[in-house]
């Protein structure tokens, strides 16, 4: 059995994919058994030699007490038996699944895959892609044929970033295996790290299922909210009161509006939405939550202008300061960040916009974006948004914000940060 080849050392784990999910698993692994971390970008492999993490997510107190080789050397994965795949999966400009990452990433496993070697996916897919899209490639580069050869198993990964409390062996972990046999050993090597507990799935179908439903199911929570926000804004009503005192019955869940971005909610119903157009089903509920946030962006920026024109300003001669450009606080990630989408909104509208964020990367966001950050404010505002809830920015009050005013102060909190308005500052809020 591998487990016991493993914990004794005689056989090793391989990661592929060393980022924001790779990183964590491979290092608490490498706590318990002996591991390859593998990633095909040189430079990141060579922080994480160094005991840095190029997300910022992990201390380097987390390399300590590893037993752990990084590497960029495809050769090297040939001395793993186990090998766990989290590359990124993301949606192309059509908003069509790309697979591409995670079919390179399983081709260079399919070219050092061995008999008796186990292959597990972690990356968020559409239910049937590890056995339809992955092991294909899997045996055709091997030669080697499932069940007899070698298995496969799919365990979904749950990393929430910028999450100190729920870190990954605190989150309960799914299992599935391509047999019984695969599911145990897999439920054994996952269980000797995480505490909180295992999950063994019937299948790895319902295991990518119950993954891509996760983030869809918050999706469309979120998406309902923020229609009732562009409702309660044409009425004149605080959404965030509105819930406080929908809040206090005990069954309401407790969901709020906002921009929708980021790695996973945003982009997970995309593959679900394409499984299920390929059976020959056109889902309504998925494709109208997504279409709601997607119109969020749009909705702020014309919500700010009709503001600036209501106070007797020229949005064309308008200075705005974005106060974050993350896709959430606390965390330097600027994938698929929504507020992106709304700069250009704004700058759509003829606004001078200015950004800054204190974990953001001024060259990736000018490289993925082309959207220069400014280090400080500059001079006077006349519309401040405070669209990411950083740490920093939790203990400025209405005085700071009327030294960044140039007049009255306008204050979009898209995150409802701040405490109610007095006199004299307007402040608008999902």
């Amino acid at each position: 059995m591998i487990f016991q080849s493993l914990v004794n050392k005689e056989k090793k784990i391989s990661i592929i994919g060393l980022g924001y999910v790779g990183l964590p698993i491979a290092l608490e692994l490498a706590k318990h058994f002996s591991v390859i971390g593998f990633d095909i970008n040189e430079k990141r492999v060579d922080m994480m030699k160094q005991g840095i993490d190029p997300s910022k997510e992990l201390d380097a107190s987390a390399f300590d007490n590893t037993d752990i080789l990084f590497t960029a050397n495809l050769e090297d994965l040939k001395q793993a038996h186990f090998h766990i795949i989290a590359v990124p999966t993301d949606i192309d400009e059509h908003k069509i699944p790309d697979l591409g990452p995670l079919l390179k990433a399983t081709a260079s496993a399919g070219k050092i895959l061995k008999k008796g070697d186990y292959v597990i996916f972690e990356s968020t897919v559409y239910p049937g892609c590890t056995e339809e899209d992955c092991l294909p490639v899997l045996e055709e580069l091997s030669g080697l044929k499932l069940g007899e050869d070698f298995k496969i198993g799919y365990s979904p990964e749950r990393i929430v970033p910028g999450d100190k409390v729920r870190t990954l062996t605190k989150i309960l972990k799914i299992v599935s295996g391509s047999d019984a046999e695969a599911l145990e050993e897999i439920a054994k090597i996952y269980g000797h790290i995480i505490t909180a507990g295992i999950h063994k799935a019937p299948s790895i179908k319902v295991a990518e299922a119950a993954k891509v439903i996760e983030n869809t199911q918050r999706d469309i929570n979120i998406s309902l909210m923020n229609e009732l926000a562009i409702i309660f804004d044409k009425m004149n009503i605080d959404t965030r009161a509105v819930l406080e005192a929908a809040g206090t019955k005990w069954n309401f869940h407790k969901y709020f509006p906002g921009l929708v971005g980021g790695h996973c909610i945003s982009v997970d119903p995309f593959y679900l939405l394409h499984k299920a157009k390929q059976l020959g089903h056109d889902p309504q509920v998925i494709a109208a939550g997504r279409r709601v946030n997607d119109y969020i962006p749009h909705f702020i920026a014309k919500r700010l202008v009709q503001l600036l024109i209501e106070n007797g300003k020229n949005p064309g001669e308008s200075k705005v300061l974005v106060m974050g450009v993350t896709f959430k606080e606390n965390v330097s990630d600027i994938r698929n960040s929504k507020v992106i989408n709304l700069i250009r909104e704004l700058m759509d509208y003829s606004l001078n916009v200015h950004s800054i964020d204190p974990h953001a990367s001024p060259n990736e966001v000018a490289h993925e974006y082309g959207i220069s950050l400014v280090d400080q404010p500059v001079g006077t505002y006349d519309a401040v948004v405070i669209a990411v809830a950083h740490k920093e920015y939790m203990d400025m009050d209405e005085a700071y914000f009327k030294k960044l005013s140039n007049g009255q102060p306008i204050l979009f909190d898209l995150k409802g940060t701040l405490p109610s308005p007095k006199e004299g500052t307007i402040i608008w809020r999902l």
